[in-house]
């Protein structure tokens, strides 16, 4: 066992009343019974012993690691008037105080206030941080921060420093995405339900969405695309956390139809990044292939959000909506999209994964499991909601060739199990409540669609060797059989 110094501590007290000796007696009891030598005058001091000397001797004394200072009214009177033993005591500390303005050896503990709540403190003392156990209701946290302080080992201690984040070494200087005051303003509005909430939520968002374009990357000779192309998505680091924040925000707090609109519109917003501007001429199919993976981010952690705040309802609405993308009819295609175009192949990381020879399953799926360290959600949420999406869009459109592919579960080997939901859907009220996000009337109807998908094994995702079995993440055999 590890030996542990004991702290030794001279108690310092006026005896202004028969009352407050003795609760200065149980504070005392109480700082021995956690191992703690209290000095103390009714313990150590003997007929026939000069009490003056004494405690200008503890007080002086250098093996005495800690002095407390007991503060009501009388004694805080006595040792600005310089009266009696507090008063030749005062002397003392208030000389030690002063020659160090960092010197921890000495702690007043408030015992009493004044009728305005004000501390009696020794007028030497009044600048410095005491320990308040004048309030029965908080006495048990103060008490700790006492002990912590005789053991020189506080509640709160600095962490380890870090490295710099990786995206602030590639970041780009000539990025001035002004967002954060707009972000600050609606989470505030959402939080203190403002009148202004939703404005506030579309400035926002609008905000974001115009800056995207700062990304759009820009071919330099010498430099590969693929190495532009991670340098623009660790630049949006920062705004994707911004996103997410008042994304959660909304999840929790702000449900209405506005909001809804407002966030469909601002996702609305970012499909057209994923293809080729009006002005530009020449360009190759990967140019875009950044805004492919931010855009894709960003809806993976909205339903992620949602879904954690069980807001089914809420997703399931962003989920069957309609994307309109401007002009997109011009080329002879829908001028609208379901949810699985913000999933689409981006061949960058293929390239990339070629490149480096790094023998990666999906350099994708790592740059998201990397990135969901800093987003204040699991890799297993972002899971969740991948596998969500997958499930509904083959539901969907069981028959299509190119549905909605979670990249995500590649980390599927991490985690055994139903996912949360599925798992909690063993109840048959909370199975009710995720029905809509699956399209889903009952268990039997997914039982169906689970049994077409295990029997057409082709039209599932496969990793190297490996095929996603979709049965056992919903837990099947235990949905909706508890109440």
């Amino acid at each position: 066992m590890q030996n542990v110094e004991i702290p030794k501590i001279f108690i310092s007290y006026s005896w202004s009343s028969p009352d407050h000796e003795a609760w200065v007696i149980e504070l005392a009891e109480e700082m021995s019974a956690a191992g703690i030598h209290v000095i103390f005058d009714k313990w150590d001091l003997r007929e026939g012993q000069e009490s003056t000397a004494f405690m200008e001797q503890m007080v002086s004394d250098p093996t005495v690691t800690k002095v407390l200072l007991i503060c009501d009214k009388v004694y805080a009177e006595k040792a600005d008037g310089r009266r009696g033993g507090v008063g030749t005591e005062a002397q003392i500390i208030s000389s030690k105080i002063y020659q160090s303005a960092s010197n921890t050896k000495f702690v007043a503990v408030v015992r009493e206030r004044d009728d305005e709540g004000k501390a009696h403190l020794p007028t030497y003392y009044t600048s410095r941080i005491y320990i308040d156990l004048s309030d029965s209701a908080n006495y048990a946290s103060e008490f700790d921060r006492l002990i912590r302080w005789a053991y020189d080992q506080p509640l709160h201690v600095r962490p380890p420093i870090g490295k710099k984040p990786a995206y602030l070494e590639r970041e780009n200087k000539s990025i001035t995405l002004v967002t954060s005051a707009e972000q600050r303003r609606a989470i505030e509005a959402i939080k203190a339900d403002r009148t202004y909430a939703d404005p506030a939520i579309e400035d926002y968002f609008t905000a974001l969405s115009r800056g995207l374009e700062q990304f759009r990357i820009k071919k330099e000779g010498g430099t590969y695309f693929d190495d532009l192309m991670v340098d623009s998505i660790e630049n949006f680091l920062p705004f994707r956390n911004e996103f997410i924040v008042l994304v959660s925000t909304i999840a929790r707090y702000r449900d209405t139809i506005e909001t809804r609109r407002n966030l469909h519109r601002f996702l609305e917003s970012l499909l057209p990044y994923m293809e080729r501007p009006s002005t530009v001429s020449q360009w190759s199919d990967s140019d875009f292939d950044n805004f492919r993976f931010i855009a894709h981010e960003l809806f993976l952690y909205t339903i992620a959000a949602l879904i954690k705040s069980e807001k089914f309802d809420f997703a399931n609405d962003i989920i069957s909506a309609t994307y309109y993308i401007p002009g997109k009819s011009d080329y002879g295609r829908n001028s609208t999209v379901g949810f699985n175009a913000f999933m689409t192949y981006a061949e960058s990381f293929e390239t990339r994964n070629n490149r480096l020879d790094a023998k990666r399953t999906s350099l994708r799926a790592d740059m998201l499991e990397q990135r969901s360290h800093s987003s204040g959600f699991s890799m297993q949420d972002l899971m969740q909601a991948d596998f969500t999406l997958f499930l509904r869009d083959k539901i969907e459109r069981a028959n299509e060739s190119f549905t909605w592919f979670p990249v995500t579960l590649v980390y599927l080997n991490r985690f055994s199990g139903a996912f949360e939901i599925f798992a909690r859907s063993r109840s048959s009220r909370y199975f009710e409540k995720i029905k809509p996000i699956l399209k889903i009337a009952s268990k039997q109807q997914l039982h169906e669609y689970l049994s077409f998908l295990e029997s057409d094994k082709g039209s599932l995702p496969r990793w190297n060797y490996n095929t996603l079995v979709p049965r056992p993440l919903t837990g099947y055999e235990l949905l909706d059989t508890a109440p």
